[in-house]
């Protein structure tokens, strides 16, 4: 088990730290955004990234897991905050009994305090590799010396065979909204969610574990501190509008999202809250 660090050309822009796990499990993380682009357990790439993707801080990684803070979707800021476009430092990285873990942080500076989110703030986000899991949590702490409140995402992209037999399972009876239909509060009824067009919803308030399942194989999501799902796939036609994602990509991938966006979390001067999830990955899917 391992951890190294790698740099890009100009020595920054592609800077990332590489995590070699137990059983041939590995994961990669780049300092721009703390983005994680790959998480490789049982000889497979669990997360997708796009072919189009720019890896050089120009933009937003388009796949992976993006770290989404203060703001989720349009807003004041520009979309999704600006946690996913800063570089984030590398505080340490060590072993333990199952794995490894990494921990990177991000403070605010001038650029955050002059934006329309003006806060001083603290996030340390751990990253935790065992042979079949992959734990990202953030502590966010308000280091201000008065109250904010934000929203907070973690914007997984799940690599799937195959879009059209694929499932998530664990929502049914959940209301959400359907951003693509306007809004307005619905219930799923569905024990296993299917997509089969471009679909970009919130569930609110889900009470459990949340699973992606295709073939024999499954992902379970399990959340801390995190209320709401977001289900998201762009298929052909946003596929089509986005200069970072190939048309033919949508069928090969699902976002499901854990976080906080349908309400905010507040923290006073001094408070701190750790939120986050808990990707496991189960070699035969679980179907209800």
């Amino acid at each position: 088990m391992s951890v190294q660090k790698f740099f890009g050309a100009d020595g920054v822009s592609l800077e990332r730290v590489v995590i070699n796990g137990p059983q041939g499990a590995s994961a990669e993380v780049y300092l721009y955004g703390a983005t994680i682009t790959s998480w490789k357990c049982d000889g497979k790439e669990r997360l997708f990234v796009s072919k189009q993707a720019k890896l050089d801080g120009s933009k937003p990684v388009r796949g992976g897991i993006p770290l989404v803070f203060p703001q989720f979707g349009p807003g004041d800021l520009p979309q999704h905050g600006f946690a996913r476009t800063r570089r984030w430092t590398l505080q340490y990285a060590e072993e333990h009994g199952q794995g490894v873990v990494v921990n990177l942080q991000l403070k605010d500076n001038e650029d955050t305090r002059a934006s329309k989110w003006p806060y001083k703030f603290d996030l340390l986000y751990t990253i935790d590799l065992t042979a079949t899991t992959l734990s990202t949590i953030i502590k966010y702490e308000n280091v201000d010396s008065q109250p904010f409140s934000f929203t907070s995402l973690m914007h997984t992209y799940l690599r799937v065979p195959d879009i059209a037999s694929t499932t998530v399972t664990g929502l049914k009876d959940v209301v959400y909204v359907d951003k693509i239909k306007g809004g307005g509060d619905l219930v799923e009824e569905r024990d296993a969610v299917t997509v089969n067009a471009n679909e970009d919803r919130v569930y609110v308030d889900v009470p459990g574990i949340v699973k992606v399942n295709y073939g024999n194989e499954s992902i379970a999501i399990r959340r801390f501190n995190f209320k709401d799902i977001v289900l998201w796939n762009p298929w052909a036609e946003k596929a089509a509008e986005m200069s970072d994602f190939a048309d033919d990509e949508y069928p090969q991938m699902i976002c499901v999202e854990a976080g906080t966006v349908a309400s905010k979390i507040s923290l006073n001067p001094g408070q701190t809250i750790s939120c986050g999830q808990i990707l496991t990955f189960e070699g035969s899917a679980s179907h209800i």
